[in-house]
């Protein structure tokens, strides 16, 4: 990944992104060519010397069946969002200006493993809602034990736990560091009148120390 100083991200940044972001790319090398799944992960910090991202695929998906060759990928998002030139001071001052894209990615590189094991499989599907449960905030959060015991079983079985253990992060946080603060300060103002409070949210916090 192509990484400018003044948009590289510090270890805060990366773990507060791997612990809460949605879902996120798994990209894994095949003799079939790269597979591609989309599903979300639970970060665990502690699993092996960089942490592991945990997750499950269908068990219907082919991916899980074909050989990893080398380094996996798993491509995960923060806020992203078009940036207009209209919302820049400087396009007033001398109008050399041109559209961007602001966002916030990690590009996590590791060793993929494989569970069909319904022991794993539940403990990752406890985490993940447990994760993302509890991210709505309300007063009575959704638990695997609120479905009958046969139902979930019938459910875990149709799915494939994965371990991605990891062995790198190359992460990127453009959200307009690069700009005069007269430009930030428009960019901010201009995703929230557009209704993009995350990614304005975003802006301000990377810029806040400038």
């Amino acid at each position: 990944m192509y990484v400018p100083a003044h948009f590289a991200a510090d270890d805060a940044t990366v773990r507060d992104l791997l612990d809460h972001h949605g879902a996120a790319d798994l990209v894994t090398v095949t003799g079939a060519g790269p597979v591609a799944t989309l599903l979300p992960f639970v970060h665990d910090p502690d699993d092996g010397p960089h942490g592991a991202l945990l997750g499950h695929v269908a068990r219907n998906n082919e991916q899980w069946r074909l050989p990893v060759e080398g380094e996996s990928l798993v491509i995960v998002r923060g806020p992203d969002a078009y940036v207009s030139p209209g919302w820049y001071a400087s396009k007033a001052e001398h109008g050399r200006v041109v559209p961007t894209w602001n966002y916030v990615t990690a590009h996590v590189y590791g060793r993929v493993t494989w569970h069909d094991d319904p022991a794993f499989v539940e403990d990752v599907v406890r985490r993940l809602t447990a994760k993302h449960e509890g991210a709505l905030g309300g007063p009575a959060p959704w638990s695997v034990d609120d479905a009958p015991r046969p139902f979930v079983e019938g459910q875990l079985r149709a799915v494939v736990g994965v371990r991605v253990e990891i062995t790198r992060v190359e992460a990127k946080v453009k959200l307009s560091q690069n700009r005069p603060a007269a430009d930030v300060a428009g960019v901010v103002a201009g995703l929230a009148a557009r209704g993009d409070e995350a990614s304005a949210d975003a802006v301000r916090a990377a810029n806040a120390h400038r």
